[in-house]
């Protein structure tokens, strides 16, 4: 992850475009357990940015059902007949 942080991105998109699937788990790891790898605390300013981060990568490359948030809302639809 050092090596996309090491030059600071022009903008969210080219850190976007810079981020590796090993990135992005590494920032949603630090997210859920709030800390890096090397055990220093996230400030709040850093859990809003790698969770905008995530969201992000993740509507770019994952498919829905696979998303950070994603809730299935089929067995809903079903016990409503299919209304919504």
């Amino acid at each position: 992850m050092s090596d996309i942080l090491q030059h600071k991105p022009e903008s969210f998109e080219a850190l976007l475009a810079g981020m590796t699937p090993e990135i992005h788990q590494s920032l949603k790891t630090a997210v859920e357990l709030g800390k890096w790898p090397s055990g220093e605390r996230l400030t709040p300013e850093q859990v809003e940015l790698c969770l905008q981060a995530v969201i992000a990568w993740d509507a770019r490359n994952l498919p829905e059902s696979e998303r950070v948030a994603y809730i299935d809302r089929s067995d809903l639809q079903k016990k409503r007949g299919g209304r919504t």
